[in-house]
């Protein structure tokens, strides 16, 4: 089976691991970002960078998005919907919650019915992203979504498919709601450790092995002891999956310590600390 031509469509952290990942596993991939040096490293590994988004989509059998939120997505995909190639594939993966999804979904099913529409959030961050260990949780039409797997074959561990489209995004903000509780536990409990004497390497020794035990808390325990909070996961992304997940329960489920969350986090973000991994709310606390 020929391998589809990929555009990339956003090129950070996620987007630009997604493209070397393809690049490595011989896929045409054409690119595009806002910030275009963003993908200048990867042109000796055959990147074809473009000037504009729709100039990238030309031709392309699979289109990812992995953009910043959910307007600036609908944008990109409103400007280049005219472009896309009959039959083409649109993967959405970035976290931009329900009313964007369902939004993107609903125009084009009016709009570019002849396009298929996946909605393709994934779980994981940089690191997973880019040794291609990441999940894609999938949403759409699998039946007709066989260029959009092959792709998902080369830059993940695996694809969960979860039925209609809309449904992906749905499960990724219950996802980083856990996530999001978890880390904010995690350095509370840490903050209260070193109240008592006690190093986030103690805790991890009273916990390992375990049912507490899971990884990504020993890795945030690790930033949280060395004070190294290079980000694998920016804090204002994710308050901004918060708010995505209290905007999509309002009204039906009540989330009261998510507010709270919120609130800590948005002081966090103003003093300086969202350009850091979340788990820096640990640091945030202590000073």
């Amino acid at each position: 089976m020929s391998k589809p031509v990929v555009a990339v469509l956003g090129l950070g952290a996620m987007g630009h691991a997604f493209a070397a990942n393809l690049l490595k596993n011989d896929f045409v991939v054409q690119g595009w970002n806002r910030t275009k040096s963003r993908g200048e490293d990867l042109l000796d590994h055959g990147l074809q960078l473009a000037d504009s988004a729709q100039q990238a989509v030309q031709g392309a059998d699979v289109v990812l998005t992995m953009l910043s939120d959910g307007e600036t997505t609908e944008q990109v995909l409103h400007d280049v919907s005219e472009t896309l190639k009959s039959g083409a594939t649109v993967c959405q993966m970035g976290t931009i919650g329900v009313e964007k999804t369902d939004a993107l979904i609903g125009y084009f099913a009016a709009q570019r019915s002849d396009v298929i529409f996946i909605d393709a959030p994934v779980s994981g961050t940089k690191a997973p992203a880019e040794n291609a260990q990441i999940l894609v949780i999938a949403s759409g039409d699998q039946s007709k979504a066989q260029a959009a797997e092959q792709v998902f074959a080369a830059i993940s561990k695996g694809t969960r498919w979860l039925g209609e489209a809309g449904a992906s995004s749905r499960m990724k903000l219950v996802v980083n709601s856990w996530l999001i509780g978890m880390v904010q536990s995690l350095a509370e409990s840490t903050r209260l450790a070193e109240q008592f004497g006690f190093t986030p390497d103690d805790l991890w020794q009273v916990i390992e092995g375990g049912p507490l035990a899971a990884p990504y808390a020993k890795a945030k325990l690790g930033m949280m002891a060395s004070e190294d909070f290079t980000p694998q996961m920016h804090l204002i992304w994710a308050l901004k999956d918060a708010r995505l997940a209290l905007e999509a329960a309002e009204g039906q489920t009540s989330l009261p310590a998510l507010p709270n969350i919120v609130n800590v986090w948005q002081d966090a973000v103003d003093a300086g600390f969202g350009q850091q991994d979340l788990a820096v709310i640990h640091q945030y606390l202590k000073k």
